[in-house]
C-alpha cells in the first residue's frame, strides 16, 4: 500500500479489512466499509482511521496478489466498453474516471465518465438517437474551496455493463470536482489514454500469471 511504511499497524489492518469488504460489497462506499472495519476490529480510535486513498491502496494491492485471470479479463472488458463509449460520445469530450480508471472497478460497479456540455440536452438527444434508454438521476459532487454543485446524471446498460455519465459544463473542463477518494480535482483520462491503460494491461495468454 502506497507509503505503508508511514503506517502504523493498526491503521494499515483497518485499511486492508475496510478494502476487502469494499471488494465484497462491489461498491465505493468508503466511509460506511471504514465504520464496518473499525467495528470488526476493535480499532476505534479514529487518529488510526486510513484515509479513502489508503483504503484504495490496499484494495489495489488486494487485487494485484489475488486477482484472478478472471478478474483481469473483467477489468479489461470494462475499459474496452469504456473505450467504445467514449468514441460513440466523442463530441462531449469524455473523461473516463472513478474505479475502471484506478483498477479498482468490477463488473458490478460498471463505468463511469464525466462528460461536457453547455446544456443536459444534448446528450438526452444523443441518447434518443442511439436508441439508448436511461434513467436521470441528480448527483452532488464537490469542488475546490467547498463548492457543492448537483450536476446531472445519466443512467444505462450496454453490453450487461452499468454506465453512468455525469454531465459537467464545458468550464468544468478547467476546474473538475473533486475525486472523493483522493480529494483532488478528477481529471480522469482520456480516449487516448484508455486506449494507452488497454495496451498496457490486457489479459496476459493462460500460463503467465503472477
Amino acid at each position: 500500500m502506497g507509503g505503508r511504511s508511514r503506517c502504523s499497524p493498526q491503521r494499515y489492518r483497518l485499511a486492508y479489512e475496510a478494502a476487502r469488504i469494499l471488494a465484497e460489497q462491489g461498491d465505493q462506499a468508503f466511509d460506511r466499509a471504514r465504520r464496518k472495519a473499525a467495528e470488526r476490529t476493535g480499532i476505534l480510535n479514529r487518529r488510526e482511521w486510513p484515509t479513502n486513498e489508503e483504503i484504495q491502496d490496499a484494495l489495489l494491492e488486494q487485487r494485484r496478489l489475488f486477482q484472478s485471470e478472471r478478474g483481469a479479463a473483467d477489468l479489461h472488458r470494462l475499459r474496452q466498453q469504456a473505450a467504445a463509449a467514449m468514441r460513440s460520445f466523442s463530441r462531449f469530450l469524455p473523461r473516463l474516471v472513478g474505479p475502471v480508471l484506478s483498477g479498482a472497478g468490477d463488473l458490478r460497479q460498471g463505468v463511469r465518465m464525466h462528460l461536457f456540455a453547455e446544456s443536459p440536452k444534448e446528450l438526452v438527444f444523443a441518447l434518443v438517437d442511439q436508441g439508448i434508454p436511461w434513467q436521470e438521476r441528480e448527483e452532488a459532487l464537490r469542488y475546490s474551496g467547498g463548492v457543492r454543485r448537483v450536476q446531472p446524471a445519466f443512467a444505462f446498460v450496454a453490453g450487461g455493463i452499468p454506465f453512468t455519465l455525469v454531465v459537467l459544463p464545458l468550464q468544468a473542463m478547467r476546474n473538475p470536482p473533486l475525486d472523493p477518494v483522493t480529494e483532488r480535482p478528477e481529471r480522469g483520462a482520456d480516449l487516448d489514454a484508455v486506449r494507452k491503460l488497454l495496451d498496457e494491461s490486457g489479459p496476459r495468454p493462460p500460463g503467465q500469471g503472477g
